[in-house]
């Protein structure tokens, strides 16, 4: 191997620069598409405040104020919540790589929790019981919205 010699007075310099390139390394530009994140992260924030199924509100379903509509919804609102608002927050805030890959694979998961949530209200409901509301179809609209703009931003720099 052909390892270069660093004089003594320049050591510093080259250990702050090598470290500023591992840095650099780690780092997602998400460009136009923070835009589109942003605006998904505010809808699913929204979606919280609508009705989820029946007169039954998102942050209900959230809380477990509602135990009758089983565990899928409920599901889909950790997931959603915690990788479509929290890791999503986090990854533009820190622009971090690792956390890019985190939210776009963890929105994909919660894409398929968000389809079994509304499956569930559409075949398994009890007699008198009501279907998917427009929040739960708008919260997974805009967790589709973050799984792809997340794998486009992290594969990109990949």
């Amino acid at each position: 191997m052909n390892e270069r010699k660093v004089p003594e007075e320049l050591a510093a310099l080259d250990a702050e620069l090598t470290g500023i390139g591992r840095r650099v390394q780690r780092q997602i530009d998400p460009g136009p598409a923070a835009l589109g994140v942003s605006i998904a992260i505010l809808v699913l924030i929204v979606a919280l405040i609508l009705p989820w199924t029946g007169s039954v509100r998102g942050w209900e379903v959230l809380a477990g104020l509602e135990p009758r509509l089983g565990v899928l919804p409920r599901l889909f609102t950790f997931t959603s919540l915690g990788f479509g608002l929290v890791v999503s927050t986090l990854a533009l805030a820190t622009r971090w790589w690792a956390l890019a890959w985190l939210s776009a694979v963890g929105c994909g998961i919660s894409v398929v929790t968000g389809l079994w949530a509304i499956w569930s209200r559409q075949v398994a409901v009890p007699v008198g019981g009501t279907g998917p509301g427009v929040g739960v179809v708008l919260a997974l609209l805009a967790v589709i919205t973050l799984a792809v703009c997340w794998a486009r931003i992290a594969g990109r720099r990949g």
